[in-house]
């Protein structure tokens, strides 16, 4: 599908029917549900950098939760709206207040572009409604700005640095250099990796800046080259890293003896790479299609849905951060956000996306996190075949200790 059709395809499918429509609720005073409808708005990258790891796929996600709950909840019925922040902050602040004003609804998820998600999660604050951010990667969200009514779900730049800078660093990557999308999402990225490089004795040899959904890496690659720095780390993410892995190999790096590292990857980046390009590159990831039963039936009934296409870790988070919002509103026998709220961090996470996870005082989701090699050609046996798990981090370790935060939430 070409780029336009896959746009066009996305909006279609946004302004999709909801699940349920308002008028076939069933009468019923008991249950505290507002306007006798629960909705929740999927705010996303519908057909910019970020929309194949999230985008419509996300919708997807947030649609199939919602089924699995018997498309009701607490006996009303369950709307899911969608829509594309461009992303820009004011763009995307501005629909969660027209939504949550004006379209009554009740939690907004997804949000990748980390200065999106920080200016909706303060809408959120202001109004009273969840917002759950499962794609975007600041740990502010978490930290001086973190919210009652705020949860961080997937990955932050915290679980994504720190873990494979410490692996590489042990593999003898001593000096770095960092290439990085210029907003706070790439910021994060690059502040948690070079915290871990200096608490190690290495050294930083120097950064460059891009815009986001850069064309052409080249100045910035030849900067990185000249620096002679053993690992060259790409702190952006979707077709920005796409486009630098495959200039990078253009630039011949990694032949030259530099180590080519990406802390925000998915399966939809490598499969865009292809496994020649990609074979061997390290990276974290907090769920992949191929860990056991129950993953590979979900993602085939995802694939179904979404053009053939495996769900990434960020699609798996939106379904689980749906669930448990749903979960959270039957235990609390309301959709009130601080109500749903408590129940949120209350409640154990057990879903086909994590197992025993648990949600702090923060809003931080704590799941287990993988560390994950890309295959070598022959090393696939199938087109989505694309990773080695290498090892399994626990979530106490994998995300920054709740008392480093610095979230007025959390008691000294």
């Amino acid at each position: 599908m070409s780029r336009i059709r896959g746009a066009v395809a996305a909006l279609a499918m946004l302004l999709a029917p909801s699940l349920a429509p308002a008028q076939t609720a069933a009468p019923t005073a008991a249950p505290a549900v507002s306007d006798n409808v629960v909705r929740l708005g999927v705010l996303t990258d519908v057909s910019g950098p970020y929309a194949d790891f999230s985008g419509p796929g996300s919708m997807v996600a947030a649609r199939m939760a919602a089924e699995d709950q018997g498309g009701r909840v607490l006996g009303k019925p369950i709307e899911v709206v969608g829509g594309d922040h461009q992303n820009k902050p004011d763009v995307g602040a501005a629909l969660a207040r027209r939504w949550i004003d004006t379209d009554r609804v009740d939690m907004i998820i997804d949000m990748p572009n980390s200065a999106v998600a920080l200016a909706v999660q303060q809408v959120g604050r202001e109004r009273n409604r969840i917002i759950i951010n499962t794609s975007a990667a600041s740990t502010e969200l978490t930290g001086r700005q973190c919210s009652p009514v705020g949860f961080h779900w997937v990955l932050d730049s915290y679980a994504l640095t720190s873990g494979i800078t410490r692996a590489v660093m042990a593999q003898g990557g001593r000096s770095w250099y960092y290439l990085t999308v210029d907003y706070e999402g790439g910021y994060a990225q690059e502040r948690g990796s070079e915290a871990v490089v200096n608490a190690e004795g290495g050294r930083v040899l120097g950064r460059a800046r891009h815009p986001l959904n850069t064309g052409d890496f080249s100045s910035f690659l030849l900067q990185a080259q000249s620096s002679r720095a053993q690992v060259v780390a790409l702190a952006n993410a979707g077709t920005d890293t796409v486009n630098a892995v495959k200039q990078a190999g253009e630039f011949a790096l990694t032949r030259q003896g530099q180590r080519l590292v990406g802390f925000f990857v998915n399966i939809t980046d490598i499969k865009s790479l292809g496994l020649e390009t990609a074979q061997g590159v390290v990276s974290v990831d907090a769920w992949y299609w191929d860990q056991n039963e129950e993953s590979r039936a979900f993602a085939r009934r995802f694939a179904e849905r979404h053009r053939g296409v495996m769900p990434t870790q960020y699609q798996a988070g939106v379904y689980s951060g749906v669930r448990h919002w749903l979960k959270a509103i039957e235990a609390a026998g309301t959709d009130e956000a601080m109500a749903v709220a408590a129940k949120m961090r209350e409640l154990p996470v057990d879903d086909v996306f994590a197992r025993g996870g648990r949600v702090r005082a923060d809003g931080r989701h704590v799941h287990d996190v993988h560390l994950v090699e890309v295959k070598k050609p022959g090393e696939s046996t199938g087109p989505w075949d694309l990773y080695r798990i290498l090892s399994t981090v626990p979530g106490d370790q994998a995300f920054r200790p709740l008392a480093e935060g610095g979230c007025p939430l959390v008691q000294p």
